[in-house]
């Protein structure tokens, strides 16, 4: 049960045992002091009406409330039917209202006070156990009673109040750290992520490139000293690619979404690369890239998957024909890139390569499949669905 709803439950509680209680004791009785005995309760009842159900500035305030209560119960002790009953029912509106326990305390006393006050006064200021007092003497004792029981569990209800902010209070810090520590976790995995996303552009563009420079560096060198067409064929190659990775890092270090990849279909993207990778390597290259249509992350994930598997077959194949397929097939697009070279174990290979493009085609629900064996050639697919292109 809420606090709300319970307060509710004590509103009716206290207005039937506390404002109408005396009314009925006395409803029968011939004198005109019963008269009093409907009126104070009546009026004790629209003051709390309005200290509960006034809205802002127009309600009465709390304090001003229980300075009647005060008065109210002192001559209700001392009329006929009034005593320590309405007091003690009252008592819970002293710990609601008075804004803190010891302020409770002082104003629940003077309560009692002005309770036993009245009770000596209804019968004649002496507290005289025979038989015409005992009603009044009664009434002493309770008020004393119930001021003392209200004060000690109006007490310990604060203690436990007060224990339970605390508590409360330790699990907000508690709970704030907690949120500090996962935003920086946060804040860690994304810098993990975006450091992981850079090596991996800077392989697939960068490393890629320079690696083409050093070879057709080499490849230059090597050539007759009189052959000086092939020799500028080689260099006009170098400085290509050198443009080509200056792109590449103006791209990464804008953050730009293209990531050096032309605007266009995704198979004139791949021709032009597959047509460097002829005039840098001299090697064959069969190729069938149907004009496809697909947004530019697909188109930029293909590239970088055609460009390291053509770096690998460089490095390591040793092969001398390179197919490349592109195909639109029931579930998305899909790459294949074969080669007839030495093949190699795929358990066995752990580069950064492979666990890139995986990485890559993972990020669009994609998958990589290498099928590969020693002096067999290797075989790469790329597949990346539909629902995976954004």
């Amino acid at each position: 049960m809420t606090m709300r709803a319970l307060h509710r439950w004590y509103d009716a509680f206290w207005v039937l045992l506390g404002l109408c209680a005396p009314v009925v004791a006395v409803w029968d009785d011939p004198g005109t002091t019963k008269y009093w005995s409907f009126a104070l309760p009546a009026a004790l009842g629209l003051c709390y009406a309005a200290v509960r159900l006034l809205p802002g500035r127009r309600a009465l305030p709390p304090r001003i409330f229980l300075y009647v209560l005060i008065l109210v119960l002192g001559v209700m002790a001392a009329l006929p039917g009034g005593g320590a009953a309405m007091f003690i029912v009252s008592l819970p509106l002293f710990w609601i209202y008075a804004g803190g326990p010891r302020q409770a305390v002082g104003l629940s006393g003077a309560a009692a006070l002005s309770t036993v006050l009245g009770s000596t006064i209804e019968q004649g200021w002496i507290l005289d156990f025979g038989a015409g007092n005992v009603f009044g003497a009664g009434n002493v004792v309770a008020a004393l009673v119930g001021y003392a029981g209200g004060t000690l569990i109006g007490l310990w209800r604060g203690s436990i109040a007060k224990q339970s902010d605390v508590r409360a209070a330790r699990l907000a810090a508690e709970l704030e750290r907690a949120q500090h520590q996962l935003a920086e976790a946060h804040r860690r995995e994304g810098a993990a992520g975006e450091r992981e996303r850079l090596a991996r552009e800077i392989h697939d563009t960068l490393a890629q490139g320079f690696a083409s420079i050093v070879v057709l560096a080499e490849a230059a060198r090597r050539c007759p000293p009189g052959d000086t067409e092939k020799s500028a064929q080689k260099l006009q190659s170098i400085e290509q690619t050198a443009r080509e990775n200056l792109a590449e890092a103006r791209t990464l270090v804008g953050a730009a979404l293209q990531g050096g990849a032309a605007p266009g279909s995704v198979a004139a993207t791949l021709r032009r690369t597959l047509e460097r990778f002829t005039e840098d390597t001299g090697l064959a290259v069969t190729a069938d890239l149907p004009d496809l249509a697909c947004d530019q992350p697909t188109r930029i994930a293909l590239l970088r998957c055609t460009q390291e598997s053509l770096a690998n077959i460089r490095k390591h194949a040793a092969a001398s024909i390179v197919g490349v397929v592109l195909a639109e097939g029931a579930d998305g697009v899909e790459l294949e890139i074969t080669d007839d070279g030495r093949g190699f174990v795929v358990g066995d290979s752990h580069g950064f390569g492979l666990d890139g493009m995986r990485r890559r085609l993972a990020e669009f629900g994609g998958e990589l499949t290498v099928t590969s064996s020693p002096s067999e050639g290797t075989r790469i697919l790329a597949a990346i669905p539909r629902n995976g292109q954004v």
